[in-house]
């Protein structure tokens, strides 16, 4: 793609990569930062483009946005060793702990064996017959489940 060429596609694609990084962020300026990193990264594979640019430019900014999102997100912090850690990380812990054990049997054995027993996906799925992929699904929402139970147990 020639410097014309890529000139012509970001103005035409522009305003919609906008549009699409508001819905996401709902911030501005955000929005225009997240453009902006997209552009720059467009113009840094120049010469690899090809005309249309729009559906690349639409998806590197809704995965910019997400990653966004993702790193706004509040996390909790487990330690390592419960017994010398402070009475609220252990209550945390208990809470925690008692909502995996109301987890569908499959989703909580995943959970355990990968934050108790420190197994690889591959090796979990292996034991489980699963797919790899299959156990990083479950395992992704074993873990909402909890957060979003955790929350709810919190704002009460």
């Amino acid at each position: 793609m020639t410097v014309d060429e890529y000139k012509e596609e970001v103005e035409r694609n522009r305003p919609r990569m906008l549009s699409v990084a508001r819905s996401y962020l709902k911030a501005s300026e955000e929005a225009e930062d997240v453009v902006q990193d997209v552009l720059l990264k467009l113009w840094q594979l120049l010469d690899k483009l090809r005309i249309p640019m729009g559906p690349l430019a639409l998806v590197l900014v809704r995965n910019r946005c997400v990653d966004c999102l993702r790193r706004l997100q509040t996390t909790i912090d487990i330690p390592e060793n419960v017994a010398e850690s402070e009475p609220a990380c252990d209550e945390r812990y208990e809470k925690v702990m008692q909502l995996v054990d109301k987890l569908p049997t499959m989703q909580q054995t995943i959970m355990r064996l990968r934050h108790m027993e420190g197994m690889e996906m591959y090796e979990i799925a292996e034991l489980t017959g699963s797919k790899e992929a299959a156990v990083r699904k479950s395992l992704s929402r074993a873990r909402q489940a909890i957060r979003q139970q955790f929350k709810q147990q919190s704002n009460e």
